[in-house]
């Protein structure tokens, strides 16, 4: 699995989506890779601190959110919607 592969198979792994087989290489990447572990960890910091700052859904949010982490959080949201 490359570093690239690693970052597609993210929202898979955290839905739980992944087959045994694709898990197992996912996980033997993840303990091989410093990056792609400093990388999962950054991300899962991003996803902690998105939630705690969206607890209202109608509150608006705050401007030292960056977009990208906003669209994520909604990319997420929509992900578990149709699933």
């Amino acid at each position: 699995m490359t570093c690239r592969e690693f970052v597609e198979f993210l929202w898979r792994y955290f839905d739980g989506d992944l087959s045994p087989v694709e898990r197992s290489t996912f996980d033997r990447h993840l303990a091989e890779c410093p990056e792609c572990t400093r990388y999962l960890q950054q991300y899962q910091d991003s996803v902690r601190i998105g939630k705690a700052v969206l607890v209202d859904d109608d509150a608006p949010v705050p401007a030292e959110v960056p977009e990208e982490l906003v669209q994520a959080i909604l990319k997420s949201r929509a992900h578990r919607v149709s699933s």
